[in-house]
């Protein structure tokens, strides 16, 4: 059977054609994403990022949009499809990406390795590359990382607090330039009035969520998730006595660490020894 011929040419790929339509309608209708977002009523950035890729955001957007744009049905259809295509994140990470795209804020746990919204390109890369990925798969994981830091910045970024635990600032990248690079890079973050970093010392002893990479997403209802993540697997928590449960073992560690002043000084001490390193 001869391949089927495409006859709009436009994107095959579910996310993409997602983007593609949403940013069709919009130019359509000669609409800015600030107009947009004052007549649903969610943040303009959000449409920004669905535009972009970078977010599929929730069904409910895609049929707020479907009623705004008179297109019943057409987009939550879009959305079903790109909520259900790989090729971008892997399956695991679908609904944690929708509900971080509309989190009001965030608080997290590193056990062994940076959050990715305060990963450099470097640091990204290197770390998938130990994940198998290769080609321009991993570019497009890559990409789609960095592409979430922009949660981070701009008038209506969200609350971010991370815990660090010492080993994750033990593990150097390969690559003594890029681990610079992204040390300098965490105290940039740190500077940032929606950012607080913690550092929890070795010193500290043992501790809860000493093995796994815990992050809390409060919701525009005030409804606290949790995503629990390990090396080769994560899961979304929402019961309230789970959820709760997991809160007091932060609540406990965040207890055990340094303070954002202290932790600052410490990301510079390890900057500072990174520096007077020699070359091999």
């Amino acid at each position: 059977m001869p391949p089927r011929r495409v006859i709009t040419g436009r994107s095959q790929e579910p996310r993409k054609r997602f983007a593609e339509e949403l940013k069709k309608l919009r130019l359509e209708r000669k609409l800015s994403y600030r107009a947009l977002g004052s007549a649903l009523g969610w943040d303009a950035t959000l449409f920004s990022k669905m535009e972009k890729g970078e977010t599929i955001g929730g069904p409910e957007v895609a049929q707020a949009l479907d009623t705004y744009y008179g297109t019943p049905g057409l987009l939550l259809t879009l959305w079903e499809l790109a909520a259900g295509d790989t090729s971008q994140f892997r399956a695991k990470y679908r609904e944690y990406m929708a509900l971080e795209a509309e989190a009001a804020s965030l608080w997290q746990y590193a056990a062994c390795v940076l959050p990715g919204l305060l990963q450099t390109k470097a640091y990204a890369r290197t770390l998938m590359e130990t994940g198998l990925h290769e080609g321009d798969e991993l570019d497009r994981q890559v990409e789609a990382r960095i592409g979430r830091q922009e949660l981070l910045t701009g008038p209506n970024a969200l609350g971010f607090r991370t815990i660090l635990s010492e080993t994750v600032l033990r593990t150097p990248l390969p690559n003594r330039d890029q681990w610079q690079e992204q040390l300098e890079h965490l105290l940039a973050v740190s500077d940032r009035r929606n950012v607080t970093i913690h550092v929890v010392p070795h010193s500290a002893g043992l501790y809860a969520l000493h093995s796994a990479q815990v992050t809390f997403l409060r919701l525009a209802d005030a409804r606290v998730v949790a995503w629990v993540e390990t090396s080769c697997s994560g899961s979304l928590v929402e019961q309230t006595a789970d959820v709760d449960l997991l809160q007091l073992r932060y609540d406990r560690v965040r207890d055990l660490a340094l303070s954002p002043a202290d932790s600052r000084k410490f990301i510079m001490r390890t900057l500072e020894e990174a520096q007077c390193e020699p070359s091999i």
